[in-house]
Formats: C-alpha cells, sequence, structure tokens
C-alpha cells in the first residue's frame, strides 16, 4: 500500500488482491486442485502470492534464478506472472519484485516519478 495508487480489494472468492491503475499486480494465489495435479509431490504447501512481471522472459528469469521460490502451473503458461512460496522468500526480495510487478502495471508518469523519488 505504500506504492502511488495501489489499492488493495478483496476478490469474490475471498482473496486479497493489490491493483494500480484498475490493474492487478498481486493477489493471493492459493494453488486450486488442477494446480495440485500438476504439481503433484513438488506443490508446496505454505501460503503462495502472484505477481505480474513484464514479459515472460522476466517470469522464466525469476524461476531460474531460485526455483525454490518461484514457480508457476500450466494455469499461468504463456502468462506474465509468476507465483512466490511466501514462506521462503526474504521479505527485501519480495518487496522488490512486488515494486517490480507495480511497475508493470502503474501509468507511466507514476512510475517515472516513483523511481525518480528513489534515486
Amino acid at each position: 500500500m505504500a506504492l502511488p495508487g495501489a489499492t488493495e480489494e478483496v476478490s469474490s472468492s475471498g482473496k486479497r488482491e493489490w491493483r494500480v491503475n484498475k490493474k492487478l499486480f498481486t493477489w493471493e494465489r492459493p494453488l486450486r486442485k488442477g494446480d495440485l495435479e500438476a504439481l503433484g509431490d513438488a506443490a508446496p504447501s505454505g501460503p503462495i502470492l502472484a505477481i505480474s512481471t513484464a514479459d515472460l522472459e522476466m517470469k522464466e528469469a525469476l524461476i531460474g534464478s531460485n526455483p525454490r521460490v518461484y514457480f508457476t502451473t500450466p494455469h499461468f503458461d504463456g502468462y506474465a506472472a509468476v507465483l512466490i512460496r511466501l514462506d521462503k522468500i526474504a521479505s527485501k526480495e519480495l518487496k522488490d519484485v512486488i515494486v517490480e510487478a507495480w511497475l508493470t502495471r502503474a501509468p507511466k508518469r507514476t512510475a517515472a516519478a516513483f523511481l525518480k523519488e528513489r534515486r
């Protein structure tokens, strides 16, 4: 909520989601039956957060950088988003990837002003 224009909402299924400019950038995403079937024994049991990524290359880079933390399911094939095991990620890294997700969805001027202030 510290990010400019960010809003927190509760989805119709009762999950929290965060938006900027009415665009989803981060959301709670527990694994569904199809996810569990696809992941099999590799399915994590802890809380899961989904974040938007700039593109599919960034998604793959995150997964490749730390597959214990970042992963995907067939549901997200072809979609620029990655799933995060919240019990496996350091708080600073989580903050950084949420900011990056916000930057992918924030209006260009808002994002530019935010980045300028961070220098």
